[in-house]
């Protein structure tokens, strides 16, 4: 069982291309493009520029490369974790940090901002934005503030136990990128943004920080954020100054003249995710629900209630094959100073719950990185327990010591993909029984 989890995860991310959606989504006719029912002539445009940043960066910019061809040249930023497999013509590549910003994240962030400020009416701009961006692309608001502080700041604002809304609200206002401050960047030029979203449904200002949307978090918000997590004791002085309230700038909103010409559309998101995990999970046989409930749970309380789902779903399908998938990000707070993240945490939450018990429990990013660890997630059954006994293995102490991954590896259960090119949202397969005959 913990092999078919694996394939249907496998399974599920080769289902997912994003090059050939980006083809499909802009569908350009001649000269014509559509997007949202709207029809734009790429003849009316000087020139085109696209900025691509995030996990999903390389596939989106091959994929907008192929729907123009060679009939119109793209002046292109790329900002990726790694370099292109394959040369991308006109493209200049930043191989920008993550989880945390690094020197080329800000090279990269003031190239794209003194860019941008060249950009007119006749300038068409292509943003390609996926998860991961926050950290790959960046400038802050105030020159005094340096990487290193915006390091502090990152690693405080992710171990400190918050859901990421209320992350991306304290870094949209400090940063010259997020927040709409892109698409402010170049008010009078068409924009069009397309996301590869890790992100809730309806919560796409959060996906990379929203740069180029409306940003509905307020400077009332990042002062609640700073004083209810404790967070001013946590960072450096020059991020301590910018937080003040008579220092904070509001983010654009809703009707600013920068929006005026500005245009998003999703490329993939949960639904596409979710569609493609349960079809992987019918073609292995199974009875297959899907939980969009467990968004921001703690992982404990996560696995308690995905647990109870799956023997829910058992009992009304007696001798079947069951799986109960879940996506998104569980709020995982770092207690330790071990190696794992969200997904190996949420299976390790599961192991002694599931101990001797006929499931099976899978957990992983669609991007192929699970925290700070070089794994993707892990994978757990009901032998995992004993097993763990016999080779001295304390869950209970993992999990105090944030050391899923290590937990995991050591029992050779750490699932490895690899950077996968993509980055949609976390996924949770949770099996019981034996599948019918797909």
């Amino acid at each position: 069982m913990k092999e078919t989890a694996q394939r249907i995860f496998r399974n599920t991310l080769a289902a997912l291309d994003i090059s050939a959606t980006i083809e499909q989504k802009l569908a350009r006719r001649g000269t014509t493009i559509r997007i949202h029912g709207s029809t734009i002539d790429l003849a009316a445009f000087d020139k085109i520029l696209a900025v691509a940043f995030g996990k999903a960066s390389v596939p989106m910019a091959e994929g907008l490369g192929r729907v123009l061809a060679s009939e119109y040249k793209i002046e292109g930023i790329l900002v990726s974790l790694s370099r292109p497999p394959r040369e991308l013509p006109g493209w200049k590549n930043f191989i920008g940090g993550h989880p945390s910003p690094n020197a080329e994240s800000f090279a990269a962030g003031r190239v794209i901002l003194d860019r941008l400020a060249q950009c007119g009416e006749r300038t068409l701009i292509f943003f390609l934005i996926s998860g991961g961006g926050s950290a790959m692309v960046e400038q802050p608001l105030d020159p005094a503030i340096a990487l290193d502080d915006f390091r502090a700041l990152n690693s405080a604002l992710v171990t400190c136990g918050a859901p990421i809304g209320e992350i991306n609200a304290v870094r949209k206002h400090l940063s010259a990128i997020k927040g709409g401050r892109l698409a402010a960047a170049a008010p009078r030029s068409m924009k069009i943004t397309f996301g590869v979203s890790d992100v809730p449904p309806g919560q796409e200002t959060a996906l990379a920080s929203g740069p180029t949307l409306p940003d509905p978090t307020t400077v009332s918000d990042v002062l609640r954020v700073v004083d209810q997590y404790g967070l001013a004791a946590k960072l450096p002085e020059s991020i301590r100054a910018a937080l003040r309230p008579n220092a904070l700038k509001e983010t654009p909103k809703p009707g600013d003249a920068a929006f005026a010409r500005s245009r998003f559309a999703l490329l993939l998101g949960e639904h596409e995710l979710m569609h493609a995990a349960h079809h992987a999970c019918e073609a292995e046989g199974y009875v297959c629900v899907c939980d969009d409930t467990t968004s921001d749970r703690p992982v404990e309380k996560a696995a308690g209630h995905l647990l109870a789902q799956l023997k829910a779903l058992e009992s009304a399908n007696p001798g079947k094959g069951v799986v109960v998938l879940a996506d998104g990000e569980l709020s995982s707070p770092v207690t330790g100073d071990g190696i794992g993240g969200r997904n190996a945490a949420f299976v390790l939450a599961c192991v002694e719950k599931i101990a001797g018990k006929k499931i099976t429990v899978l957990s992983a990013g669609t991007d192929g990185i699970d925290g700070n660890s070089e794994a993707a997630g892990a994978v757990a059954d009901g032998e995992t327990a004993a097993r763990a006994k016999k080779a001295r293995l304390d869950p209970k102490d993992f999990q105090r010591r944030s050391d899923s991954h290590n937990f995991f590896s050591k029992l050779g259960d750490a699932i490895f993909t690899g950077p996968t090119g993509n980055n949609l949202r976390d996924l949770r397969i949770l099996l019981s029984g034996e599948p019918r005959q797909p």
